[in-house]
């Protein structure tokens, strides 16, 4: 792999380019007030607005540091091995993020070495040609390191032109998202191929890139195995489940769950209830993926007359659950926990066409999981759980008034203790046979490195 000279290959499309600039710069009105909008929430989306323009920065003391931007939680924690190896060398890191869940994520997975001025986080600014060229210039990183889908076209073709190699790394690219790409023709392809270098998750996402016209693709594997699970939490995790056990009840967790979802989860837990096919009750755990949805998912808990209670209104564990039906996991940072105290997971985003959410945190736990149809995000990473039997899919479609595929596929798995717990240990297999993303990466970027000094 090696940066290629972007005067032909990867060069920027000009007209499209001029397009695209006056369409953010029409746009950028709407992008504040769609911040103003989310404030509702958290007054914390008006915090650092001068630095989505790529000003405002305090001290900007982070010039020759290794630039990653991992835009949101997901891509946050993925990134943490990494930027844990890079800290261990003695490097400086520029994180940066889109969104403020990624932010608070880093915040908190990296408290210590930012207090120690070992990272500086700042929002990637929008994508603007000013507002990029201003970042770039204030923090003339060594080297920049993209997570996973994010390109930014700004930013992508002026790192290429003015020599700054920018790397996709852990990169994934679905097959639709490969057919959009392609609708944009010579300029679409153009942007992939104007990043230094690929380091593809699968051999499917490696072909995509290269059916774009990107030759510099190296398979690494998927950095989401190296992730750590947080041992306090899964200690805590035990713990609750123990006391579950003890109460007759075991636990069920639907994880980073997507708008439209919930509604066919709860209808078919209410089916599953009224069964009456259990000797030890089972207690269902709904994590939504957007913190910003958990009242509207309370309300459709509510709704559906099921007996609830949040897991915020614990100071401590949730011990006395025992005559609920549904607890509504509305906090960040604990799905290690929800896991650990799970018998089985049902995974959000694969039930309607979302493409499916992160499974390898609940196979790391060694949880069994249970998946829908869509789960083209993590196309390579659901048939090799589904291969080793830590997984399995739901069969039959799913539709909002008809959840009987649902109700059948957990009725069966909870009535079959021996396979859930075979279907444990085959998690806790998958994850350690697939470890080793990290050092593949460092090891591709070191070589990239030393040949362009």
């Amino acid at each position: 792999m090696s940066v290629s000279s972007n005067s032909e290959y990867g060069a920027r499309p000009r007209f499209w380019f001029a397009v695209y600039q006056l369409l953010w710069h029409l746009l950028l009105p709407l992008a504040f007030v769609r911040l103003a909008w989310r404030a509702r929430h958290s007054f914390a989306y008006l915090h650092h607005i001068p630095e989505r323009l790529g000003f405002g920065y305090d001290k900007p003391n982070s010039k020759g540091s290794i630039w990653i931007h991992a835009v949101s939680v997901g891509e946050t924690r993925a990134a943490q091995p990494l930027i844990e190896a890079y800290l261990a060398r003695g490097e400086s890191i520029l994180l940066t993020h889109m969104t403020l869940n990624g932010r608070r994520t880093g915040k908190q997975l990296f408290s210590k070495a930012i207090a120690a001025g070992k990272i500086r986080q700042v929002y990637l600014p929008y994508d603007l040609c000013w507002c990029v060229e201003h970042f770039l210039r204030t923090f003339k990183p060594k080297f920049g390191l993209f997570m996973e889908t994010e390109a930014w076209p700004t930013v992508v073709f002026r790192c290429a032109e003015i020599g700054l190699p920018l790397f996709l790394v852990n990169a994934r690219l679905s097959e639709r998202s490969a057919r959009r790409v392609n609708r944009f023709g010579e300029a679409g392809r153009a942007l992939f191929q104007a990043f230094a270098g690929i380091l593809a998750q699968t051999e499917f996402d490696s072909q995509r890139y290269r059916s774009l016209g990107v030759k510099n693709v190296v398979i690494t594997g998927n950095m989401k195995f190296d992730v750590p699970l947080d041992a306090n939490l899964v200690a805590q995790g035990k713990e609750w489940q123990e006391h579950l056990y003890a109460s007759k009840r075991l636990m069920i967790c639907a994880a980073s769950t997507r708008d439209g979802e919930e509604e066919i989860i709860l209808k078919a837990w209410k089916d599953l209830l009224l069964c009456n096919a259990f000797e030890i009750q089972p207690l269902l755990c709904l994590v939504p993926r957007h913190p910003e949805r958990f009242d509207e998912v309370a309300n459709q808990i509510h709704t559906a007359g099921l007996k609830f209670r949040r897991r915020s209104e614990w100071a401590g564990l949730p011990k006395d659950s025992v005559d609920l039906d549904v607890i509504l996991g509305d906090s960040m940072g604990e799905m290690p926990l929800y896991y650990s105290a799970s018998n089985l997971v049902v995974m959000g985003g694969s039930l309607l066409p979302f493409g499916g959410q992160n499974l390898i945190e609940a196979c790391a736990a060694g949880c069994p999981v249970l998946l829908g149809e869509h789960t083209y995000n993590f196309q390579q990473a659901a048939l090799d759980a589904i291969a080793i039997g830590a997984a399995k899919r739901i069969k039959g479609e799913l539709l909002l008034g008809e959840t009987i595929a649902l109700t059948e596929s957990l009725k069966g798995m909870l009535l079959n203790a021996s396979e859930l717990t075979k279907m444990g240990e085959a998690a806790k297999t998958y994850t350690i046979e697939h470890q080793g993303a990290t050092k593949r990466i460092l090891a591709a970027l070191d070589q990239e490195m030393l040949a362009l000094s």
